[in-house]
């Protein structure tokens, strides 16, 4: 499996020179598999699905996007995808099923509308499936994708444990585990869900918003250290922290990255977009 990441920032893009390093668009992640010629399945369509027009280098896109929750930061990339909006591209947006039953093409047109913007998603050019998705197995894109409800303030959210039967990525975006409880160390508990999304992935990408220390102020995230810990419990052989707040500049992340080198696990990095990483 191949894992491109295309945007690590949570909540807002951060521009300008202090965020060069490590990126500044909003979540995104394009997977392919390993004798594909470009990604079939995307995880989230913050700013960051822009990019992955340019990995398909003018082709269209044909595939699915696989959504976390609705947050604007995981969504608004959608209506500038230039891939999938053209003629000849197929794409399949599938969404967490809403406690209230409302159809995903429904919900996604609260968002993407006039006034706020000047098309609806049935607006956009070539063929668009809206669809939702429940808890459990399921198959997408030539992938198995198990997804489970985990918390996190402000509308159902789901994580993934996805796999190509040969390699497997977990992805937490973003994840309130305080909110199941303070759990042994006060950041949160290590419950069921997280732990058999986590459970010996290849790659853990977590949400770590905050750094050590930090107090959560109401937005619903993880610790750094509990992304860490929870890999370590779940024996994932890695994980990208990711999700950075949109005010962490390359400066305050290379310390994060420096502290993060004395904790005792030696697999844990600091996510980047644009790396490419084959699991």
């Amino acid at each position: 499996m191949q894992v491109r990441i295309c945007g690590v920032r949570g909540s807002l893009p951060a521009p300008g020179v202090d965020f060069v390093r490590y990126g500044g668009h909003t979540s995104c992640l394009a997977l392919a598999h390993d004798d594909a010629p470009a990604p079939m399945l995307i995880l989230d369509a913050g700013t960051g699905l822009r990019a992955v027009s340019e990995v398909l280098g003018g082709r269209p896109f044909a595939g699915t996007i696989l959504l976390s929750h609705l947050h604007w930061d995981h969504v608004i990339g959608l209506p500038f995808f230039a891939a999938g909006d053209r003629a000849d591209a197929h794409t399949t947006v599938l969404i967490p099923e809403q406690p209230d039953g409302q159809r995903a093409g429904t919900v996604l047109t609260r968002m993407m509308s006039p006034p706020f913007y000047p098309i609806t998603p049935d607006e956009l050019r070539g063929s668009w499936t809206f669809a939702s998705i429940v808890p459990g197995q399921q198959r997408i894109e030539g992938f198995a994708v198990l997804a489970r409800e985990i918390p996190h303030k402000g509308g159902r959210t789901f994580g993934y444990r996805i796999s190509d039967g040969h390699s497997t990525l977990a992805y937490m975006p973003d994840h309130c585990p305080t909110a199941l409880g303070l759990g042994e160390d006060g950041l949160g508990d290590h419950h069921p869900a997280a732990l058999e999304l986590a459970s010996h992935a290849d790659l853990l990408v977590h949400d770590a918003q905050m750094f050590p220390g930090e107090p959560d102020a109401g937005f619903g995230h993880s610790a750094a250290e509990y992304a860490v810990e929870l890999g370590r419990r779940a024996q994932a052989r890695s994980v990208a922290l990711f999700h950075h707040r949109p005010d962490r500049t390359d400066e305050a992340l290379d310390g994060l990255a420096s502290q993060l080198d004395h904790s005792g696990y030696s697999a844990v990095s600091v996510a980047a977009e644009g790396s490419l990483l084959d699991l």
